[in-house]
Protein backbone atom coordinates (compact mmCIF):
# COMPACT_ATOMS: atom_id res chain seq x y z
CA UNK A 1 0.00 0.00 0.00
CA UNK A 2 1.31 3.71 -0.91
CA UNK A 3 2.26 5.64 2.28
CA UNK A 4 1.02 8.97 0.41
CA UNK A 5 -1.14 10.59 2.19
CA UNK A 6 -1.04 13.69 0.53
CA UNK A 7 -4.28 15.45 -0.34
CA UNK A 8 -5.63 14.77 -3.36
CA UNK A 9 -5.01 16.48 -6.75
CA UNK A 10 -8.18 19.11 -7.56
CA UNK A 11 -6.80 19.44 -11.20
CA UNK A 12 -10.27 19.03 -13.05
CA UNK A 13 -9.89 15.85 -15.94
CA UNK A 14 -10.96 16.04 -18.55
CA UNK A 15 -13.76 12.76 -19.12
CA UNK A 16 -12.50 9.88 -21.47
CA UNK A 17 -14.12 9.03 -24.22
CA UNK A 18 -15.04 4.81 -24.32
CA UNK A 19 -12.04 3.65 -26.66
CA UNK A 20 -9.71 5.68 -24.43
CA UNK A 21 -10.88 4.53 -20.96
CA UNK A 22 -10.86 0.59 -22.21
CA UNK A 23 -7.19 1.10 -23.89
CA UNK A 24 -5.90 2.92 -20.30
CA UNK A 25 -7.48 -0.10 -18.57
CA UNK A 26 -5.76 -2.31 -21.18
CA UNK A 27 -2.63 -0.72 -20.87
CA UNK A 28 -1.96 -1.12 -17.24
CA UNK A 29 -3.71 -4.73 -16.70
CA UNK A 30 -1.16 -7.65 -16.52
CA UNK A 31 -2.31 -11.40 -15.86
CA UNK A 32 -2.38 -12.63 -12.11
CA UNK A 33 0.26 -15.24 -11.60
CA UNK A 34 0.12 -18.60 -9.96
CA UNK A 35 -2.00 -21.49 -11.38
CA UNK A 36 -2.93 -25.56 -10.33
CA UNK A 37 -3.90 -28.30 -11.68
CA UNK A 38 -7.99 -29.42 -11.37
CA UNK A 39 -9.55 -32.49 -13.00
CA UNK A 40 -11.14 -31.36 -16.17
CA UNK A 41 -15.10 -31.32 -14.99
CA UNK A 42 -13.34 -28.73 -12.20
CA UNK A 43 -11.83 -27.22 -15.71
CA UNK A 44 -15.33 -25.45 -16.95
CA UNK A 45 -14.80 -21.69 -16.68
CA UNK A 46 -11.23 -22.01 -16.23
CA UNK A 47 -8.32 -20.33 -18.36
CA UNK A 48 -5.88 -23.13 -19.37
CA UNK A 49 -2.67 -21.63 -17.98
CA UNK A 50 -0.13 -24.08 -19.93
CA UNK A 51 -0.80 -25.87 -23.79
CA UNK A 52 -2.71 -28.76 -24.06
CA UNK A 53 -0.88 -30.97 -25.90
CA UNK A 54 -2.38 -34.04 -28.02
CA UNK A 55 -0.56 -37.09 -26.82
CA UNK A 56 -2.06 -38.67 -29.72
CA UNK A 57 -3.79 -37.91 -33.33
CA UNK A 58 -7.70 -37.71 -32.78
CA UNK A 59 -8.63 -39.52 -34.51
CA UNK A 60 -6.22 -42.49 -33.87
CA UNK A 61 -6.85 -43.71 -37.79
CA UNK A 62 -8.32 -42.91 -40.70
CA UNK A 63 -12.42 -44.19 -40.62
CA UNK A 64 -16.02 -43.95 -42.02
CA UNK A 65 -17.51 -40.48 -42.52
CA UNK A 66 -20.34 -42.34 -42.83
CA UNK A 67 -22.59 -45.78 -43.05
CA UNK A 68 -21.76 -47.45 -46.50
CA UNK A 69 -19.22 -49.99 -48.25
CA UNK A 70 -15.31 -49.47 -47.79
CA UNK A 71 -14.02 -50.23 -51.64
CA UNK A 72 -10.96 -49.50 -53.84
CA UNK A 73 -11.63 -46.61 -55.96
CA UNK A 74 -9.57 -48.65 -58.86
CA UNK A 75 -12.68 -50.78 -58.54
CA UNK A 76 -15.45 -48.55 -59.28
CA UNK A 77 -13.72 -44.57 -59.90
CA UNK A 78 -16.02 -43.39 -63.00
CA UNK A 79 -17.85 -46.43 -63.61
CA UNK A 80 -21.76 -46.99 -62.59
CA UNK A 81 -23.49 -50.62 -62.19
CA UNK A 82 -20.28 -51.95 -60.61
CA UNK A 83 -21.10 -55.17 -58.47
CA UNK A 84 -18.73 -56.35 -55.87
CA UNK A 85 -18.75 -59.02 -53.10
CA UNK A 86 -18.98 -57.95 -49.35
CA UNK A 87 -16.86 -59.97 -47.68
CA UNK A 88 -16.68 -58.71 -44.61
CA UNK A 89 -18.51 -55.96 -42.20
CA UNK A 90 -16.31 -52.94 -39.93
CA UNK A 91 -18.11 -51.61 -36.91
CA UNK A 92 -16.74 -48.92 -34.74
CA UNK A 93 -14.81 -50.67 -32.57
CA UNK A 94 -14.65 -53.76 -34.01
CA UNK A 95 -12.27 -53.43 -36.83
CA UNK A 96 -12.58 -55.57 -40.12
CA UNK A 97 -9.00 -57.84 -39.97
CA UNK A 98 -8.35 -58.79 -43.53
CA UNK A 99 -7.86 -56.84 -46.36
CA UNK A 100 -10.39 -55.83 -49.26
CA UNK A 101 -9.09 -57.18 -52.46
CA UNK A 102 -10.02 -56.81 -55.84
CA UNK A 103 -14.31 -57.13 -57.06
CA UNK A 104 -14.42 -56.50 -53.15
CA UNK A 105 -16.03 -54.48 -50.54
CA UNK A 106 -17.07 -54.39 -47.00
CA UNK A 107 -19.73 -53.33 -45.36
CA UNK A 108 -18.85 -49.91 -42.78
CA UNK A 109 -20.60 -48.39 -39.90
CA UNK A 110 -19.44 -44.57 -39.53
CA UNK A 111 -16.77 -44.40 -37.39
CA UNK A 112 -15.37 -47.72 -37.81
CA UNK A 113 -11.53 -47.87 -38.85
CA UNK A 114 -10.75 -47.99 -42.79
CA UNK A 115 -9.70 -51.58 -43.70
CA UNK A 116 -6.28 -52.18 -45.98
CA UNK A 117 -6.85 -52.51 -49.45
CA UNK A 118 -10.26 -49.75 -49.31
CA UNK A 119 -9.31 -46.30 -50.41
CA UNK A 120 -12.86 -44.58 -49.93
CA UNK A 121 -16.55 -45.16 -48.80
CA UNK A 122 -19.68 -44.88 -50.69
CA UNK A 123 -22.43 -44.11 -48.78
CA UNK A 124 -25.27 -46.95 -48.88
CA UNK A 125 -27.87 -44.84 -50.39
CA UNK A 126 -25.64 -44.96 -53.45
CA UNK A 127 -25.96 -48.77 -53.72
CA UNK A 128 -28.02 -51.62 -54.39
CA UNK A 129 -27.39 -55.02 -51.83
CA UNK A 130 -28.21 -58.32 -52.75
CA UNK A 131 -27.01 -60.85 -50.26
CA UNK A 132 -23.88 -61.19 -50.51
CA UNK A 133 -22.96 -58.70 -53.22
CA UNK A 134 -23.39 -54.88 -53.18
CA UNK A 135 -23.58 -52.79 -56.96
CA UNK A 136 -22.57 -49.24 -57.02
CA UNK A 137 -24.97 -46.46 -58.09
CA UNK A 138 -22.22 -43.75 -58.52
CA UNK A 139 -18.87 -43.00 -59.14
CA UNK A 140 -16.67 -42.83 -56.57
CA UNK A 141 -13.22 -40.91 -56.10
CA UNK A 142 -10.42 -42.18 -53.81
CA UNK A 143 -10.47 -40.51 -50.25
CA UNK A 144 -14.28 -39.94 -50.27
CA UNK A 145 -16.04 -39.85 -47.17
CA UNK A 146 -12.71 -40.97 -45.37
CA UNK A 147 -11.72 -38.81 -42.06
CA UNK A 148 -7.95 -39.32 -42.18
CA UNK A 149 -5.59 -39.84 -38.83
CA UNK A 150 -4.80 -36.71 -37.15
CA UNK A 151 -7.77 -34.90 -39.35
CA UNK A 152 -8.88 -33.27 -35.89
CA UNK A 153 -5.49 -33.34 -34.04
CA UNK A 154 -2.02 -34.36 -34.67
CA UNK A 155 -0.26 -35.69 -31.99
CA UNK A 156 2.26 -33.13 -30.21
CA UNK A 157 0.45 -30.03 -31.60
CA UNK A 158 -1.32 -28.50 -29.37
CA UNK A 159 -5.05 -29.03 -28.87
CA UNK A 160 -5.95 -26.22 -26.75
CA UNK A 161 -3.57 -22.88 -26.50
CA UNK A 162 -2.62 -21.26 -23.20
CA UNK A 163 -5.10 -18.58 -22.26
CA UNK A 164 -7.88 -20.16 -23.74
CA UNK A 165 -11.33 -20.36 -21.53
CA UNK A 166 -12.83 -23.68 -21.00
CA UNK A 167 -16.11 -24.38 -22.34
CA UNK A 168 -18.33 -27.43 -23.10
CA UNK A 169 -16.67 -28.29 -26.10
CA UNK A 170 -13.43 -27.66 -24.55
CA UNK A 171 -14.24 -30.17 -22.35
CA UNK A 172 -14.77 -32.63 -24.92
CA UNK A 173 -12.12 -31.90 -26.82
CA UNK A 174 -9.75 -32.41 -23.87
CA UNK A 175 -11.59 -35.83 -22.82
CA UNK A 176 -11.25 -37.32 -26.29
CA UNK A 177 -7.56 -37.01 -26.12
CA UNK A 178 -7.38 -38.98 -22.49
CA UNK A 179 -6.40 -36.12 -20.20
CA UNK A 180 -7.90 -36.47 -16.90
CA UNK A 181 -6.13 -33.39 -15.31
CA UNK A 182 -5.31 -30.05 -16.55
CA UNK A 183 -3.22 -26.48 -15.77
CA UNK A 184 -5.55 -23.95 -15.03
CA UNK A 185 -5.08 -20.23 -13.55
CA UNK A 186 -6.10 -19.85 -10.11
CA UNK A 187 -9.22 -17.84 -9.90
CA UNK A 188 -9.01 -14.24 -9.45
CA UNK A 189 -9.90 -12.91 -6.00
CA UNK A 190 -12.21 -9.72 -6.35
CA UNK A 191 -13.54 -8.20 -3.33
CA UNK A 192 -16.61 -5.95 -3.71
CA UNK A 193 -18.66 -3.01 -1.44
CA UNK A 194 -21.78 -0.78 -2.00
CA UNK A 195 -21.18 2.59 -0.06
CA UNK A 196 -23.60 5.88 0.96
CA UNK A 197 -25.74 6.42 3.80
CA UNK A 198 -28.68 5.60 2.32
CA UNK A 199 -28.07 2.17 1.02
CA UNK A 200 -29.43 -0.28 3.15
CA UNK A 201 -28.90 -4.08 3.44
CA UNK A 202 -31.94 -6.43 2.36
CA UNK A 203 -33.50 -7.86 5.51
CA UNK A 204 -33.92 -4.53 7.48
CA UNK A 205 -36.35 -2.54 7.69
CA UNK A 206 -35.91 1.02 5.46
CA UNK A 207 -35.10 4.39 7.01
CA UNK A 208 -36.43 7.65 6.09
CA UNK A 209 -34.50 8.22 2.57
CA UNK A 210 -33.09 4.83 2.58
CA UNK A 211 -33.18 2.64 -0.80
CA UNK A 212 -32.37 -1.05 -0.65
CA UNK A 213 -28.94 -2.00 -1.83
CA UNK A 214 -29.09 -4.16 -5.01
CA UNK A 215 -25.71 -3.32 -6.85
CA UNK A 216 -23.66 -6.10 -4.57
CA UNK A 217 -26.08 -8.49 -5.75
CA UNK A 218 -26.02 -7.38 -9.13
CA UNK A 219 -21.90 -7.61 -8.89
CA UNK A 220 -22.51 -11.01 -6.84
CA UNK A 221 -24.12 -12.85 -10.58
CA UNK A 222 -21.75 -11.44 -12.79
CA UNK A 223 -18.66 -12.43 -10.73
CA UNK A 224 -20.08 -15.50 -9.78
CA UNK A 225 -20.46 -16.21 -13.52
CA UNK A 226 -17.07 -15.04 -14.79
CA UNK A 227 -15.43 -17.73 -11.65
CA UNK A 228 -14.20 -15.52 -9.22
CA UNK A 229 -13.30 -15.85 -5.89
CA UNK A 230 -15.67 -12.97 -4.51
CA UNK A 231 -15.46 -11.33 -0.93
CA UNK A 232 -18.58 -9.45 -0.29
CA UNK A 233 -18.04 -6.77 2.44
CA UNK A 234 -21.27 -5.20 2.88
CA UNK A 235 -22.38 -1.64 2.98
CA UNK A 236 -19.56 0.90 3.87
CA UNK A 237 -20.97 4.28 5.62
CA UNK A 238 -19.92 7.61 3.98
CA UNK A 239 -17.25 7.71 6.84
CA UNK A 240 -13.78 8.36 5.62
CA UNK A 241 -12.29 6.30 8.69
CA UNK A 242 -14.72 3.35 7.29
CA UNK A 243 -13.95 3.36 3.72
CA UNK A 244 -9.80 3.91 4.40
CA UNK A 245 -10.49 0.67 6.95
CA UNK A 246 -12.45 -1.54 4.27
CA UNK A 247 -9.73 -0.76 1.50
CA UNK A 248 -6.94 -1.51 3.55
CA UNK A 249 -8.75 -4.91 4.58
CA UNK A 250 -9.78 -5.78 0.54
CA UNK A 251 -6.38 -4.56 -1.07
CA UNK A 252 -4.43 -6.89 1.49
CA UNK A 253 -6.80 -10.14 0.30
CA UNK A 254 -7.80 -9.51 -2.84
CA UNK A 255 -6.71 -8.96 -6.80
CA UNK A 256 -9.37 -6.70 -7.52
CA UNK A 257 -11.84 -4.30 -5.72
CA UNK A 258 -15.17 -3.02 -7.12
CA UNK A 259 -16.80 -0.34 -5.48
CA UNK A 260 -20.22 0.94 -5.93
CA UNK A 261 -21.45 4.56 -5.19
CA UNK A 262 -19.37 7.56 -3.97
CA UNK A 263 -17.03 8.16 -6.88
CA UNK A 264 -19.44 11.76 -8.29
CA UNK A 265 -18.04 15.33 -6.96
CA UNK A 266 -20.71 15.19 -3.84
CA UNK A 267 -19.32 16.39 -0.82
CA UNK A 268 -19.87 13.25 0.88
CA UNK A 269 -18.34 11.02 -2.28
CA UNK A 270 -15.14 9.82 -0.86
CA UNK A 271 -13.92 7.10 -2.71
CA UNK A 272 -12.03 9.10 -5.26
CA UNK A 273 -10.52 10.77 -2.48
CA UNK A 274 -9.71 7.76 -0.63
CA UNK A 275 -8.03 6.00 -3.78
CA UNK A 276 -5.88 9.35 -4.69
CA UNK A 277 -4.72 9.03 -0.70
CA UNK A 278 -4.08 6.03 -0.66
CA UNK A 279 -3.18 4.60 -3.98
CA UNK A 280 -3.55 6.08 -7.49
CA UNK A 281 -5.96 7.64 -9.43
CA UNK A 282 -5.79 6.65 -13.18
CA UNK A 283 -9.15 7.94 -14.41
CA UNK A 284 -12.55 8.94 -12.64
CA UNK A 285 -14.78 10.62 -15.75
CA UNK A 286 -15.93 9.27 -19.18
CA UNK A 287 -17.97 10.52 -21.86
CA UNK A 288 -20.56 7.83 -21.53
CA UNK A 289 -24.62 7.61 -20.37
CA UNK A 290 -25.21 6.09 -18.00
CA UNK A 291 -21.86 6.39 -15.90
CA UNK A 292 -20.03 9.38 -16.42
CA UNK A 293 -18.39 8.76 -13.33
CA UNK A 294 -16.61 5.72 -12.92
CA UNK A 295 -13.30 5.44 -11.22
CA UNK A 296 -10.39 3.32 -12.69
CA UNK A 297 -6.79 2.95 -10.25
CA UNK A 298 -4.90 0.98 -7.46
CA UNK A 299 -4.53 0.49 -4.40
CA UNK A 300 -0.80 -1.02 -3.55
CA UNK A 301 -1.39 -4.36 -6.01
CA UNK A 302 -4.28 -4.48 -6.15
CA UNK A 303 -6.77 -2.86 -8.94
CA UNK A 304 -9.85 -0.98 -8.20
CA UNK A 305 -12.90 -0.07 -9.58
CA UNK A 306 -15.05 2.53 -8.88
CA UNK A 307 -18.49 2.09 -10.05
CA UNK A 308 -21.61 4.56 -10.16
CA UNK A 309 -23.86 4.38 -7.31
CA UNK A 310 -26.99 3.83 -9.86
CA UNK A 311 -27.91 0.38 -11.14
CA UNK A 312 -28.00 0.63 -14.51
CA UNK A 313 -24.69 2.71 -14.73
CA UNK A 314 -23.24 -0.64 -12.59
CA UNK A 315 -24.41 -2.81 -15.31
CA UNK A 316 -23.11 -0.63 -18.29
CA UNK A 317 -19.93 0.25 -17.25
CA UNK A 318 -18.81 -3.17 -15.68
CA UNK A 319 -19.89 -4.99 -19.38
CA UNK A 320 -18.31 -2.10 -20.72
CA UNK A 321 -15.10 -1.84 -19.32
CA UNK A 322 -14.44 -4.01 -16.07
CA UNK A 323 -15.42 -7.06 -17.60
CA UNK A 324 -12.91 -7.51 -20.08
CA UNK A 325 -10.15 -6.38 -17.57
CA UNK A 326 -11.37 -8.81 -15.24
CA UNK A 327 -10.77 -11.84 -18.15
CA UNK A 328 -7.24 -10.10 -18.98
CA UNK A 329 -6.47 -10.61 -15.17
CA UNK A 330 -7.65 -14.02 -15.02
CA UNK A 331 -5.12 -14.76 -18.31
CA UNK A 332 -7.90 -15.35 -21.19
CA UNK A 333 -5.73 -14.28 -24.60
CA UNK A 334 -7.59 -13.37 -26.74
CA UNK A 335 -10.07 -11.28 -25.23
CA UNK A 336 -13.61 -11.96 -26.49
CA UNK A 337 -15.37 -9.40 -29.65
CA UNK A 338 -18.05 -7.44 -28.86
CA UNK A 339 -19.44 -7.44 -32.50
CA UNK A 340 -22.43 -4.72 -32.90
CA UNK A 341 -25.14 -5.87 -35.69
CA UNK A 342 -26.97 -3.06 -37.61
CA UNK A 343 -31.05 -2.98 -37.10
CA UNK A 344 -34.08 -0.56 -38.14
CA UNK A 345 -34.49 1.47 -34.83
CA UNK A 346 -38.49 1.71 -34.00
CA UNK A 347 -38.75 4.64 -31.98
CA UNK A 348 -36.97 8.08 -31.99
CA UNK A 349 -33.98 9.09 -29.36
CA UNK A 350 -32.55 12.09 -27.72
CA UNK A 351 -29.29 12.38 -27.38
CA UNK A 352 -26.66 14.43 -26.42
CA UNK A 353 -23.20 15.07 -28.68
CA UNK A 354 -19.64 14.34 -27.28
CA UNK A 355 -20.79 11.55 -25.35
CA UNK A 356 -21.19 7.45 -26.40
CA UNK A 357 -24.84 6.16 -24.95
CA UNK A 358 -26.08 2.54 -24.12
CA UNK A 359 -29.88 2.49 -24.32
CA UNK A 360 -31.63 -0.66 -22.93
CA UNK A 361 -33.72 -1.79 -25.75
CA UNK A 362 -34.92 -5.42 -27.01
CA UNK A 363 -33.78 -7.08 -30.66
CA UNK A 364 -36.23 -8.55 -32.99
CA UNK A 365 -36.62 -10.02 -36.30
CA UNK A 366 -39.77 -8.90 -38.18
CA UNK A 367 -40.30 -10.69 -41.40
CA UNK A 368 -36.33 -11.29 -41.53
CA UNK A 369 -35.84 -7.75 -40.70
CA UNK A 370 -33.61 -6.67 -37.73
CA UNK A 371 -35.44 -3.94 -35.41
CA UNK A 372 -34.67 -2.89 -32.42
CA UNK A 373 -36.44 -0.44 -30.24
CA UNK A 374 -36.19 0.67 -26.22
CA UNK A 375 -37.49 -0.60 -23.37
CA UNK A 376 -39.41 2.46 -22.35
CA UNK A 377 -37.70 4.90 -19.50
CA UNK A 378 -33.89 4.95 -19.83
CA UNK A 379 -33.10 6.14 -16.20
CA UNK A 380 -29.63 5.30 -14.71
CA UNK A 381 -31.73 3.81 -12.06
CA UNK A 382 -34.24 2.15 -13.65
CA UNK A 383 -33.31 -1.22 -13.17
CA UNK A 384 -36.66 -2.93 -14.84
CA UNK A 385 -35.05 -1.79 -18.06
CA UNK A 386 -31.69 -3.91 -17.96
CA UNK A 387 -34.14 -6.59 -17.22
CA UNK A 388 -36.60 -6.49 -19.68
CA UNK A 389 -33.70 -5.77 -22.45
CA UNK A 390 -32.08 -8.42 -24.51
CA UNK A 391 -29.44 -5.64 -26.22
CA UNK A 392 -27.96 -2.18 -26.33
CA UNK A 393 -28.22 0.00 -29.23
CA UNK A 394 -24.68 1.66 -29.26
CA UNK A 395 -25.06 5.49 -30.14
CA UNK A 396 -21.05 6.64 -30.43
CA UNK A 397 -20.01 10.10 -29.32
CA UNK A 398 -20.44 11.78 -32.83
CA UNK A 399 -24.03 10.77 -33.40
CA UNK A 400 -26.83 12.57 -32.76
CA UNK A 401 -30.79 12.31 -32.08
CA UNK A 402 -32.60 8.85 -33.72
CA UNK A 403 -35.14 9.37 -35.58
CA UNK A 404 -37.58 6.02 -36.15
CA UNK A 405 -36.57 4.22 -39.29
CA UNK A 406 -33.35 4.85 -39.01
CA UNK A 407 -30.16 2.32 -38.92
CA UNK A 408 -28.33 2.05 -35.00
CA UNK A 409 -25.99 -0.62 -33.87
CA UNK A 410 -26.81 -2.75 -31.55
CA UNK A 411 -24.54 -5.06 -28.97
CA UNK A 412 -26.34 -8.37 -27.87
CA UNK A 413 -26.40 -9.56 -24.44
CA UNK A 414 -26.18 -12.85 -24.96
CA UNK A 415 -22.63 -13.72 -24.87
CA UNK A 416 -22.00 -10.28 -23.18
CA UNK A 417 -23.81 -10.77 -19.72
Amino acid sequence: MSNDTSAPSTAPQAPLSVDQARESIAKAITPIRGWETVAIRDALGRVLAKDVIAPHNVPAHDNSAMDGYAVSSADCCGNNGTTLKVVGTAFAGNAFSGIVGSGQAVRIMTGAMVPRGADCIIPQEFTDADGDTVTLKEPIKAGANIRRAGEDLTKDAPALSAGTRVGAAELGLIASLGIAEVNVMRRLRVAFFSTGDEVASIGKPLAQGQIYDSNRYTLYGVLTRLGCDIIDMGVIPDQPDALEAAFADASASADVILTSGGVSVGEADFIKQMMNRMGQVDFWKLNIKPGRPMAFGRIGETWLFGLPGNPVAVMVTFYQFVQDALLALMGVSPLPARPTHPARCLADIRKAPKRMEFIRAIFRLENGEAVVEPTGAQGSGVLRSMSDANCFIVLPEGRLSVTAGETVDVQMFEGLI
